[in-house]
């Protein structure tokens, strides 16, 4: 690391009078050489006092090099120069005037421009660090500051190699300048809690304030390995798991360990329950024994050697040359596969725990011999990190999967997961406390309801036409081949069969039943399905007559399913549509005030909400709340229907939708059933609305056969004059944002079991058509008129 003389508290100047002392001892030797040799360095010392002195610029060094080469000799040994990676130079620095032979060709292979830079350190920690040398040198106060340093040097591969210098000191002297203030214990023990303050370390050791005097001797010595795994064990700390392992860092810290510039990474995990290998874990790793597929089994996924190896032995095992064994061994499925990716060496490695395989991981390289059970055992220093980063890995991703279904599954909503985090952790500390335990059941008083559905209009009449066209279509075809087979064979039976099937095509079409379904359905499964398998292998003839058939039926069923396929699709599509817009509506709802939300995908869309302070348990509700969610669901089933009437074009059977919401004024309390693992309003009173739910939909307007629920338009169900107020005063809102067409119809419905007095609000809906700043609005009859057009 180079620093600008303004930027160190030491003024550095290069100087060997510590070596010229250590030679003066020498002269009152009794060894001849090693006297004359002293006279020798001592004559320099003479011709040269710059040398005691101090040199601080670099220039000016270069031309005494000669004879740092020989005050420097018994230092930088000729016996050991090729062995030995030892440096002279200025503290800290990249400056160096003195090598060993080692050195110099290990920078030589590095390039011709490279030159070595010490890491670690910042310009504010190199400043500290040189007023840390300061304490401990002049003042001794014992402070430490060791950073371990690094020269990253790249090898003939390209692959970096980590040098750690550790150095030698003893040919240094600091002196303390005019500059310097006066250093007490006092501001030894203020800069102890001040690192961070740089300006405050500048004020006790000004820059330039003290002299460095001799130079650092510093050894160097590979620590490639060591700093891999450490590098290693950091970036398996890496939150994002599958990121970890695709890392480029991460391949060159293998890359580095296995002094191989073209290994490959792969990962390959163990499913136990289904005996898999798949690509689950890490989903873009690349599997070198899966070779593309995303699961096999893992018998048929390995050989037969290192399937026992990793599943039985739970050892490594590996290839050095894949071409060579796969000339030896060609159905040998793992040689196979590695040469078709081009790769000619490998190790397989089993992430184990507690016996159990995890995963395997796969290193790969298209050199031979690369890869070898030698140097295999190099991963024996990183597994077990590897190993548990790998449970960790599964831990999470299972905790995302039981999070899901959570989500998806349950009904424990976010609003109330609070109250059965409370009710765990009593539950916890009851059994912690030796108690027996009992999860209670929760419960939410004074909650107000909120009841919307979006309903497919006559969808079982729909699927009832979609089931006999189906059949229809089956059983002409099945007739027209009994027809030709009959020609072919007068057999009564045939005869039999096609007057069975005209009969049935009567039931279809002019008297269909409840069972007319079942029926027919069986007599093709058990009569037609095994007489056609039976007549396909006895003659060509007949074999083509019923390949034909089989095109037009299902594989898995050999029942026709096209207009029920229609119909399903079309019922699917309209319910991934509307909860979809209800979900997204729903988070800006939660942001608004929270509150319990549940929706169901049925023939429709239906949804459930509950508002109250039990439910919040912030002291924070107040009926404004439940009127803004009141004013929010009307909106959001206006938006419903004008998303599903774009979507109706595009659907295989175009079906209609109608909307209703329930206002139910009276709170109530709602109670999660542990046995059911749902939530059901508590109490006789409060169940009177759940029946409401099943039941208004089907109710018909008082005095009428005209169903309360149609096409284009939303009704409000609603039992109190003040509710019907209310919401003539949201639709008189809505009307003004073009929602609501200006018809309002007030009705009274018919008495339903166990309940009367029910009225309802019936507004047509307005649909919209171009962009926000050049709408058209339409009424129901209106948007029907141009999907037809």
């Amino acid at each position: 690391m180079n620093s600008s003389k303004e930027s160190f508290p030491l003024k550095v100047e290069i100087g060997f009078k510590k070596v010229f002392d250590q030679y003066r001892e020498r002269l009152s030797s009794n060894n001849k050489l090693v006297k004359q040799r002293a006279e020798v360095i001592l004559d320099i010392a003479e011709k040269y006092p710059e040398l005691s002195d101090g040199i601080s610029e670099k220039e000016s060094l270069n031309k005494y090099l000669p004879q740092l080469d020989l005050i420097l000799e018994d230092i930088f040994s000729t016996i050991l120069e090729n062995n030995e990676i030892k440096v002279a130079s200025a503290p800290y620095s990249d400056t160096i005037f003195k090598s060993s032979e080692r050195y110099k060709k290990i920078v030589k292979t590095a390039g011709d421009n490279f030159e070595p830079k010490l890491n670690s350190l910042s310009d504010d920690e190199y400043y500290i660090l040189g007023c840390v040398i300061i304490m401990n040198f002049c003042y001794g106060f014992n402070t430490d500051f060791k950073r371990p340093l690094y020269y990253k040097i790249p090898d003939e591969q390209g692959i970096d190699r980590m040098y750690r210098l550790i150095y030698n000191a003893d040919f240094v002297d600091i002196i303390k300048t005019k500059n310097a203030p006066d250093f007490t214990k006092d501001d030894f023990e203020e800069l102890l809690d001040n690192f961070d303050n740089l300006p405050l370390w500048k004020e006790k050791f000004p820059p330039q304030s003290y002299i460095f005097r001799g130079f650092i001797l510093a050894n160097m010595f590979d620590v490639t390995a060591d700093v891999n795994i450490s590098e290693f064990k950091a970036n398996l700390l890496d939150h994002n798991a599958s990121k970890t392992l695709l890392s480029e860092n991460f391949k060159n810290i293998f890359r580095s360990l296995f002094n191989c510039t073209d290994l490959e990474l792969g990962f390959s995990e163990f499913n136990e329950e289904e005996n898999l290998l798949e690509q689950g874990l890490y989903n873009n790793i690349t599997s070198f024994v899966l070779d593309g597929e995303q699961s096999l089994l893992s018998n048929v996924a390995l050989c037969q050697t290192s399937y026992f190896k990793l599943f039985k032995k739970n050892e490594f095992y590996t290839i050095s040359s894949a071409s060579r064994y796969h000339k030896l061994y060609p159905e040998n499925v793992l040689y196979k596969k590695l040469v078709n990716q081009g790769m000619d060496s490998a190790i397989l490695a089993p992430i184990v725990d507690d016996g159990k395989l995890l995963g395997i991981l796969e290193l790969a390289s298209p050199t031979k011999n690369k890869l070898n059970s030698i140097n295999a055992n190099k991963l024996k220093d990183i597994m077990s990190y590897l190993e548990s980063h790998v449970i960790q890995s599964k831990d999470r991703v299972n905790s995302e999967l039981e999070l899901i279904i959570q989500e998806e599954c349950t009904s424990i909503h976010a609003s109330v997961h609070w109250r059965f985090k409370q009710e765990a952790k009593r539950y916890v500390q009851t059994i912690a406390s030796g108690n027996q335990a009992f999860f209670n059941e929760a419960v939410f008083e004074n909650v107000y309801p909120l009841f919307g559905q979006i309903d497919i209009k006559g969808s079982s009449e729909a699927r009832n036409l979609a089931v006999k066209a189906d059949l229809d279509l089956q059983l002409t075809h099945v007739q027209k081949i009994i027809e030709k087979i009959y020609l072919l064979e007068k057999l009564p039976i045939y005869e039999q069969l096609g007057f069975r099937i005209t009969e049935f095509l009567e039931d279809v079409n002019s008297n269909f039943q409840v069972d007319s379904e079942r029926t027919i359905l069986k007599f093709l499964k058990s009569e037609i399905i095994p007489l056609f398998k039976h007549l396909s292998g006895k003659k060509e003839s007949l074999k083509a007559l019923v390949k034909e058939y089989r095109t037009l039926v299902d594989s898995g069923t050999g029942f026709v399913y096209k207009h029920r396929k229609d119909y399903d699709e079309s019922v699917m599509s309209i319910n991934k549509r509307m909860a979809s817009v209800l979900d997204k509506k729903q988070k800006e709802a939660q942001q608004m005030y929270p509150h319990y939300f549940e929706r169901f995908k049925t023939d429709g869309v239906e949804h459930n909400m509950y508002i109250g302070e039990s439910i919040t348990k912030n002291n924070s509700f107040n009926k404004v709340y439940l009127y803004n969610l009141r004013l929010w669901q009307l909106q959001v089933m206006c938006e419903m229907e004008n998303s599903y009437y774009k979507l109706k074009e595009t659907l295989q059977m175009p079906l209609d939708v109608a909307s209703m919401v329930l206002v139910f004024n009276t709170p109530l309390s709602l109670r999660f059933r542990m046995d059911e693992k749902r939530f059901d309003v508590d109490g006789t009173y409060n169940a009177r609305y759940e029946v409401i739910k099943k039941r208004v939909d089907k109710a018909n307007i008082k005095g009428t056969t005209e169903r309360i629920t149609q096409a284009g338009k939303i009704a409000i169900i609603y039992s109190q004059k003040e509710d019907e107020k209310e919401y003539l005063k949201y639709i008189k809102f809505l009307q003004t944002k073009k929602h609501l067409d200006e018809e309002i119809e007030i009705l009274d419905l018919e008495d339903l079991q166990g309940v009367t007095g029910l009225k309802a609000i019936r507004v047509p809906i307005l649909y919209t058509r171009g962009k926000e700043n050049n709408k058209e609005y339409y009424t129901y009859e209106d948007l029907i008129s141009h999907i037809e057009s």
